[in-house]
């Protein structure tokens, strides 16, 4: 009999870390998602994967479409709008809803620079004092708190991010990324990309 209260009372517990939203697959909140970012939110272009990425960096990335700081075109024409009426509770409970979410690698880069763009990721590019991702978006592309998780998302977004960092796109955005976004050359953004697509 305790064994299975004990068990109830872990369950009540699970459930209520678990935002409501979650129970509502076919809320309007989630079906404005998905209809760009895909049924599953594994992505659909332009719109990046959300299945899976860090709750807190969900959120900060709301609040700067909502404040239009994140600044680049697709930021314009999709998100600034979208944000536009999402409040704090729901735009919480939509990026704990998403980060809970499997997320499922792109695997959609050039192969053959995938080994370059792994060495990249991992050592840095110290001739160019480009420091190695690894530190802070973990060794597997995971992310951690307001980091994103890279591993995995497509390689045609994250080229185009990193491409327009170095364009100066977001530049208000928390350090260091700006700034070594925009050292980084043509030839090192596609090899990243390329790595990072096939990372699960």
């Amino acid at each position: 009999m305790k064994l299975t209260r004990s068990r109830i009372a872990i369950l009540a517990i699970l459930c209520s870390a678990v935002p409501s939203v979650a129970l509502e697959m076919g809320s309007l909140n989630v079906r404005n998602c998905v209809w760009c970012h895909g049924s599953s939110v594994q992505g659909y272009l332009p719109a990046p994967r959300l299945a899976g990425q860090k709750a807190q960096y969900l959120q900060n990335q709301m609040q700067d479409f909502r404040e239009h700081t994140r600044d680049n075109p697709d930021s314009k024409q999709y998100m600034w709008g979208a944000s536009a009426g999402v409040g704090p509770h729901t735009l919480r409970e939509l990026a704990i809803y998403f980060s809970m979410l499997p997320a499922k690698a792109a695997n959609d880069g050039p192969q053959e620079l995938v080994a370059t763009g792994r060495t990249m990721y991992q050592d840095g590019i110290p001739t160019s004092n480009i420091v190695s991702c690894v530190a802070c978006h973990g060794p597997n592309g995971e992310g951690s708190g307001e980091i994103p998780r890279l591993g995995g998302l497509s390689y045609t977004y994250l080229k185009k991010r990193l491409e327009q960092w170095g364009e100066g796109y977001h530049a208000t955005a928390k350090p260091p990324m700006p700034r070594i976004a925009s050292k980084l050359p043509p030839n090192v953004i596609v090899a990243l990309a390329s790595y990072l697509s096939f990372v699960k």
